[in-house]
């Protein structure tokens, strides 16, 4: 199961604040370690939203309006992509990430092909099968 691990944006990180050398290195570790045991696929962090952009559909021309967002606690500054047998997998995993008090995230479940079930036609599976295969190359 793949899972998308959201990291919840706060304040500090909304201005711009780095983490403590600590914080770097206890994450660094803790990726590695991820790393190592087959679990992690990727693992960014994000700029704030004052160099972000938001593109709204609403049926005419897409509407584009430039950061930086008013803060809320639905920003993101940050995720993994994550593969575990389980989601309590996932969740035992991420219960381990050295974040400092305060810290939030969040862990969705990726949709598979087999999710969709009949609505995903053969063509259309065959469509995902070679968009996988080009980006695995």
């Amino acid at each position: 199961m793949r899972f998308m691990v959201i990291v919840k944006a706060s304040k500090d990180t909304e201005a711009g604040v780095m983490p403590s050398m600590e914080l770097l290195t206890a994450m660094g570790n803790f990726n590695e370690e991820m790393v190592k045991a087959g679990v992690m696929q990727a693992g960014e962090g994000l700029h704030s939203t004052s160099k972000g952009i938001r593109i709204r559909y609403d049926g005419g021309e897409p509407t584009v309006t430039p950061g930086p967002f008013a803060f809320s606690d639905h920003l993101v500054c940050g995720f993994w992509l994550i593969e575990t047998e389980t989601r309590d997998e996932a969740v035992a995993w991420m219960k381990r990430a050295p974040f400092e008090s305060g810290a939030e995230i969040e862990i969705r479940q990726i949709f598979s092909t087999e999710d969709f079930g009949d609505a995903l036609t053969p063509e259309l599976r065959e469509q995902e099968d070679l968009m996988r295969a080009q980006l695995e190359k």
